[in-house]
């Protein structure tokens, strides 16, 4: 079961991580607490403090079309959002 899937940069995940060192990621859906933080450390070489997790909805859509009514849902998705320990740092850019 592969844990991370990837992280997630965007304009509020990167002042948190500027701030006060927590990193996003978009986790598996079944994934807990325990296996993120050891696949963080594992994969980055770093010591985690904390991991909090969300789990976000799908969003529902109806569209009315010629045919009829059409309905739609986005996936299910799981952040993962990880503070690291005082002086550790991940380069997320580093790989591009």
């Amino acid at each position: 079961m592969n844990i991370l899937i990837k992280p997630i940069i965007t304009e509020k995940a990167t002042a948190a991580s500027e701030l006060s060192n927590c990193y996003t990621f978009s986790v598996n859906t079944k994934a807990n607490k325990v296996e993120i933080k050891k696949a963080v450390e594992a994969t980055y070489g770093v010591s985690v403090e904390k991991v909090r997790t969300i789990n976000v909805r799908p969003d529902r859509s109806t569209k009315h079309t010629k045919t009829g009514i059409q309905n739609g849902k986005t996936n299910a998705v799981k952040k993962a959002i990880v503070q690291l320990a005082e002086g550790e740092m991940i380069d997320l850019y580093s790989n591009m």
